[in-house]
């Protein structure tokens, strides 16, 4: 999921995106007022990006309270790995999610954060990650079922993508569980980011956070009904007998702190669980509808990544064993993540006064790491608007703190291998089958509230490859 910073940059006019260039955010030129930040923020957060972090290495201004961009992977290092409890996440950060997910990973901090951490990592292990592949390849099955039913109409990319990814999730976080309603709880997800998500006036003026922001109060009734599914499902399996083969929820209920012994409560289990499932599912969807939008956009790139799956697969449904074999299917997904991440933006807040990439910086400010303008500095990346998969067929020669779709440091994303690992085995299925095309006039625009969504869809047809 993706963080709001409690300060905005200065917006203005859009600029028009060149042609046979993928869909990208028009980034401001000229400041603009408060209110008119709020706006744009409200819309789309990424709109309030000015233009000329894609050409430095670090922005800084003031709306509200002082704030700082950085684009130096340098610079980047420091926050994220080397000075990480200088700056942790930003409370706007936190006061958005904590509602939905409570003290979980990806809120916690300091020693409460790195027992959970603990905890969970063998979860995520190479092991369990290849056993749950079979759900991925069922998925990505079923998806193509679906595509291939529409008999070449028009079909909406992004819900079948959400579809899949969904069933993915609650099937290897809930296998068997008669007392989750995964359509119920996806209703909620989808309800308290409508309400909570969106940049507060509050935030702009860099007001405390304990005033309430009015959006966040009115997802209340989401909340509760996450919450109360998801403590059913704890309670649940508490009691329930071991299975042959454990889901997520089994191993975070064996899972405990090698250091410590402590194992997780039914709350935290609670919140974990719906951080896994919220930062599980849609993230990914998200990276294979962009995935998928590429494709069609750059029909020889599509046609290539065709053939090596054809040729991998041979008419059958990818697994795990696949993967070697499909590095260009790899390549499309990283490019896909470097020009739309799912998290947009990484907020922080510094607690000591520093310097980072030769600006000062004072305790308190806010320091942003724009992911979005990061992916696209044309410092780090050639024709870093183009989509170019095959920039990542040497990944050494990618600086790392230049590439950050799960960030980075020790609070990289704990599911990156699992969402790799599902995103090459649904697109290879997908292409190997399907030949996709765009519908004129339905060019998806990328709106960030929590995450990188495509307004208005991603509408392409099929036909048999």
């Amino acid at each position: 999921m993706t963080p709001h910073p409690p300060a905005s940059p200065p917006p203005s006019f859009p600029t028009r995106v060149p042609a046979r260039v993928p869909a990208r955010v028009p980034l401001v030129t000229e400041p603009a007022s408060i209110l008119k930040s709020l706006l744009l923020a409200r819309r789309n957060l990424l709109a309030i990006l000015p233009d000329i972090a894609t050409k430095q290495a670090v922005v800084s201004g003031k709306t509200g309270v002082r704030w700082h961009m950085l684009m130096d992977p340098d610079a980047i290092r420091r926050v994220l790995l080397e000075d990480l409890e200088n700056y942790p996440k930003s409370d706007a950060t936190k006061n958005i999610l904590r509602p939905a997910i409570g003290e979980s990973l990806f809120i916690a901090e300091g020693a409460h954060w790195r027992w959970q951490r603990r905890a969970a990592a063998p979860v995520f292990s190479h092991r369990n990650v290849t056993a749950l592949a079979p759900v991925m390849s069922a998925a990505a099955e079923a998806t193509l079922a679906r595509i291939s039913s529409a008999k070449g109409r028009p079909v909406e990319i992004y819900d079948e993508m959400v579809r899949a990814t969904f069933e993915v999730i609650t099937n290897v976080t809930l296998s068997g569980s008669d007392t989750f309603d995964a359509a119920e709880v996806h209703a909620a997800i989808d309800a308290y980011i409508a309400a909570a998500g969106k940049v507060s006036l509050f935030d702009i003026l860099g007001l405390p956070q304990w005033l309430p922001r009015p959006g966040r109060l009115r997802g209340g009734g989401s909340l509760r009904l996450m919450k109360s599914i998801a403590d059913s499902a704890v309670t649940a399996r508490r009691s329930a007998p071991a299975k042959d083969t454990p889901d997520l929820l089994d191993l975070l209920l064996d899972g405990e702190d090698p250091e410590t012994g402590r194992t997780m409560s039914t709350p935290e289990l609670r919140d974990n669980l719906l951080t896994f499932i919220v930062a599980g599912h849609e993230t990914t969807a998200l990276t294979l509808s962009w995935a998928l939008y590429l494709c069609a956009f750059d029909q020889d790139i599509q046609k290539r990544a065709r053939d090596e799956a054809q040729t991998a697969l041979q008419g059958r449904t990818a697994t795990a064993d696949d993967l070697g074999k499909l590095p260009l299917c790899r390549m499309i997904i990283d490019e896909a993540l470097r020009l739309y991440p799912p998290a947009g933006i990484l907020s922080r807040t510094a607690q000591v006064d520093d310097t980072l990439a030769g600006r000062e910086v004072r305790a308190g400010d806010t320091v942003m790491i724009p992911i979005y303008a990061l992916h696209r500095n044309a410092l780090l990346w050639s024709e870093p608007d183009s989509f170019n998969p095959e920039r990542f067929a040497n990944r050494k020669a990618v600086e790392r703190y230049a590439y950050l779709p799960f960030g980075d440091g020790p609070r990289i994303c704990i599911g990156a291998s699992f969402a790799l690992q599902e995103a090459v085995i649904i697109l290879a299925t997908l292409l190997s089958q399907r030949v996709f095309k765009p519908v004129e006039g339905k060019t998806p625009e990328p709106v960030m509230i929590l995450t990188l969504r495509p307004e208005g869809g991603v509408w392409l047809t099929s036909e048999p490859a």
